[in-house]
């Protein structure tokens, strides 16, 4: 099993229920928005003007994700360069504040409300990573992705 794989199963073993995954697919993009607000605050000296830490945590993701799976990674590129406009549009971190606040709310909600367990990155930190590319993964359909067990044994990371 490719190691992708094996982060989008077990992120999948932790996202079943039907009303998680729709507080997910609301929470996560305002997190990340929140995220990319907040680092458009911080400019990049010695980079083409405009340029700030927003756009250096985009490379050091896509570079991440392209090692797990590069077209994965190239799906990645819309939505972040997307949230990423939005929150130039937006500019102010006050904006990101409330939507990354919004988005952990809604995570909460949709682990308490619906599924019914803790946060899949309470046993493995690599989901705060792997939940935005399952959200693109489902909606491109790159990746078949198969569950795996609850309380399996497997605990994927980048070895």
């Amino acid at each position: 099993m490719k190691k992708v794989d094996a982060l989008l199963g077990d992120y999948a073993s932790h996202h079943r229920a039907h009303g998680n995954l729709v507080c997910h697919s609301i929470g996560i993009p305002l997190i990340v928005f929140g995220i990319l607000a907040f680092l458009r605050s911080v400019p990049l000296p010695g980079l083409p003007s405009g340029w700030t830490a927003a756009e250096a945590l985009i490379g050091a993701a896509f570079l991440f994700y392209a090692a797990l799976d590069l077209p994965l990674a190239l799906a990645m590129l819309l939505p972040m360069a997307l949230l990423d406009l939005g929150a130039k549009a937006a500019g102010s971190w006050q904006a990101g504040l409330a939507a990354f606040v919004a988005g952990w709310i809604f995570q909460g909600i949709g682990h308490a409300r619906y599924e019914k367990n803790r946060p899949a990155f309470f046993r493995n930190l690599l989901h705060l990573l792997i939940g935005p590319l399952f959200l693109v993964n489902e909606l491109a359909r790159l990746r078949p992705v198969v569950a795996l067990p609850s309380g399996s044994a497997e605990k994927p990371s980048l070895r």
